[in-house]
């Protein structure tokens, strides 16, 4: 094995690793029973530091986060939590008020106009906002500023390469850029000029598409605050677990004026009776919900 490595022996093999942070030995007694050298062993251990107070950018934007035993506790209550669907609004109010209410939240943190039902995760959700950015403008060629997390930018070729779409990086859009997605903060924790970027699209009849993380807009200027057409993003950081790394969730949301193009679902809500809230599936771009008729699509179902 060694020799089909290239190598000559095990010191070749932590070649990488400095000398200073090598250990030649562990500190153990001779002759140690398992039971006794495991004790050790973890006694050892221990002495190892952990920050789980401090962020690390070790998991590439998927991070532990502390969720509140509520969630769990409301989540998991029938009223929530059924084997319906949206396609059965009579039996899935909960599913559905929960899915209006995640709606509203992303829409007021990007401060856009409206927010889809969710889609796959952050990766998809770039893509998707790449290609509604193409077929609004007709335009063949996306542009990727700065430093964006690149499983994203992987996901947006393999979306861009059946359709023909050119995707290239830099910062200056031209009359074919569809669109100029950035990242804020960037993949290395770094903040682009946003405001900038946005005004760069908008010059040349782009859409500007902002991937953000939805915890940093408490203190960080919203998409819609800087002009962005279009609000995508990862949301396992509203308190998922790593899940050992996804898929979790990804949102977008984007002006009134492309809500035509969004993709997926969106749940709307309507009042039957001055005392009655209900919500439904208020638009679908599904095959099957193509072929429902219109009376479906805005089906009311009380609560």
């Amino acid at each position: 094995m060694l020799a089909a490595l290239g190598i000559d022996s095990m010191e070749g093999l932590l070649i990488d690793i400095p000398q200073s942070l090598r250990i030649p030995k562990l500190e153990l007694p001779n002759g140690l029973s398992e039971f006794e050298t495991m004790a050790q062993v973890t006694s050892l251990a221990a002495r190892n530091r952990v920050f789980p107070d401090r962020l690390t950018f070790r998991g590439g934007g998927v991070y532990r986060r502390f969720i509140p035993a509520a969630v769990a506790a409301v989540t998991s209550k029938p009223e929530f939590y059924t084997a319906y669907t949206p396609y059965q609004p009579e039996a899935s109010q909960g599913t559905l008020q929960a899915i209006y209410e995640f709606q509203t939240l992303i829409a007021e943190l990007t401060a856009l106009d409206v927010a889809n039902a969710s889609l796959y995760d952050g990766a998809t959700a770039v893509a998707e906002a790449a290609m509604m950015a193409y077929v609004h403008t007709g335009r063949k060629e996306v542009l990727v500023a700065g430093y964006m997390h690149p499983e994203y930018v992987e996901v947006l070729r393999a979306f861009s390469e059946g359709r023909g779409i050119k995707v290239r990086k830099g910062s200056e859009p031209t009359a074919k850029t569809a669109a100029v997605i950035f990242q804020q903060p960037d993949f290395l924790g770094l903040l682009v000029d946003a405001p900038d970027l946005t005004k760069r699209a908008h010059d040349v009849g782009a859409i500007a598409i902002a991937c953000v993380d939805p915890i940093s807009l408490a203190l960080l200027a919203p998409p819609g605050q800087y002009g962005a057409d279009i609000a995508v993003g990862e949301g396992q950081q509203l308190g998922l677990s790593p899940s050992y790394g996804g898929p979790h969730v990804g949102f977008i949301a984007c002006h009134k004026d492309l809500v035509r193009r969004l993709p997926g679902r969106l749940i709307g809500a309507s009042q039957p009776s001055p005392r009655v809230n209900s919500t439904s599936a208020a638009r679908k771009r599904r095959p099957t919900s193509a072929r429902t008729t219109r009376s479906a699509l805005w089906q009311r179902a009380s609560t």
